[in-house]
């Protein structure tokens, strides 16, 4: 196939009698796409057929790549490249960190995304975790916030430990003026006990 003889944009409303053929061949028909007809991505050829969908729910900082399809899957290859470039452009409009699917197609399993690690499932939206199937996922960009936090939260740190820092010298130097008080205190108890053994051990009758 010609990539250029095909293009991808967000599907209308008109689109629905084409999405809904094109579900009922994916199975799909009982899944309740139809209110979420918006939330598709479309390929379109040179005669404005649709020919290949995905879904791209946003939710926060995340989207969802849910229930692809294709009128002939000998283009599938060749569409998925577009409609990928379409949906990164999406993401980076809305500010989306991470993309997610259960989709299992080679491109989507092999080439691109890949199984999420403990830390990354912590970020998996709780509206979908009970969605069936594996995850894969791929981050797209660092949270701004996120990243902002972190700096708060090291910047916090760093001033607390400055601040015991300043209290551990400011004790430090208390201790060192009060060992030197007690120092002279004990010098001038010493100097006082030896002055008063060295009159006291005048032999008698001498003068003083």
């Amino acid at each position: 196939m010609n990539p250029a003889d095909f293009k991808v944009r967000r599907a209308t409303i008109e689109d629905l009698p084409a999405l809904t053929s094109l579900w009922q061949s994916m199975n799909l028909a009982n899944a309740g796409l139809e209110p979420r007809v918006t939330e598709f991505q479309v390929a379109v050829d040179a005669t404005g057929t649709v020919v290949g969908a995905i879904g791209f729910q946003l939710l926060g900082k995340s989207a969802l790549l849910h229930s692809e399809g294709f009128t002939d899957f000998g283009l599938a290859d060749g569409l998925r490249p577009l409609l990928w470039e379409r949906l990164k452009m999406l993401a980076a409009n809305h500010g989306t960190v991470r993309v997610w699917t259960k989709e299992t197609a080679p491109f989507w399993a092999q080439d691109l995304l890949s199984p999420p690690d403990a830390e990354a499932l912590e970020k998996l939206p709780m509206d979908w975790k009970n969605l069936p199937g594996d995850w894969l996922t791929i981050k797209l960009r660092e949270d701004v916030e996120e990243v902002l936090s972190l700096d708060k939260e090291f910047a916090m740190f760093a001033a607390s430990e400055r601040e015991r820092s300043r209290n551990a010298l400011s004790q430090a130097k208390l201790f060192k003026t009060i060992a030197t008080v007690f120092a002279i205190i004990l010098g001038l108890a010493v100097l006082t006990a030896s002055i008063i053994v060295v009159l006291n051990s005048k032999p008698p009758g001498s003068t003083p």
